[in-house]
């Protein structure tokens, strides 16, 4: 059987770019149970409202829905279990002084397969209030407008 190479995203957490203003991006490894990594295979999985976590010197993601394989048996998982993250050394050690700090918050991004492992794109955010959501809409929206002009003078419509 050929090795699985590339990115095959499984889930996205859409609502936490909007939510948040992501300061660093960090990959990190999943260590999962076999009825888990199946059930990902299948696509089936939620981020809604993960976080992760620094417990005892390590990384945890906390809140993953993975629902339960259909086709197991006992052997099946907890669908909202707490989950380690693999990180390096340094790294761990580069997001506790960053956690404790200031305001900021560990927000996954996405999850995917890539060469095979389960990996999730674990951000460094910091939550943003109402009225900086506001404000980047408003900027995202101008810039869109000025895109259009643009491309419609460059079109010769005016």
């Amino acid at each position: 059987m050929p090795k699985e190479t590339g990115r095959k995203l499984i889930a996205q957490n859409k609502k936490a770019r909007h939510d948040y203003h992501i300061e660093d991006v960090y990959e990190a490894g999943l260590v999962l149970t076999g009825t888990e990594v199946k059930s990902l295979r299948a696509g089936r999985a939620s981020l809604v409202d993960a976080y992760g976590r620094i417990k005892d010197g390590e990384v945890w993601l906390e809140g993953v829905h993975i629902p339960e394989y259909d086709q197991a048996s006992w052997t099946n998982h907890e669908p909202r279990r707490s989950r380690k993250l693999l990180l390096h050394r340094d790294e761990i050690a580069k997001l506790i002084g960053k956690t404790k700090e200031s305001g900021l918050t560990l927000v996954p991004l996405s999850l995917y397969f890539k060469d095979g492992k389960a990996k999730v794109e674990l951000a460094l955010a910091r939550g943003r209030r109402a009225y900086d959501k506001r404000q980047v809409m408003a900027a995202r929206d101008a810039a869109r407008e000025i895109d259009r002009a643009v491309g419609r003078r460059a079109k010769g419509r005016v």
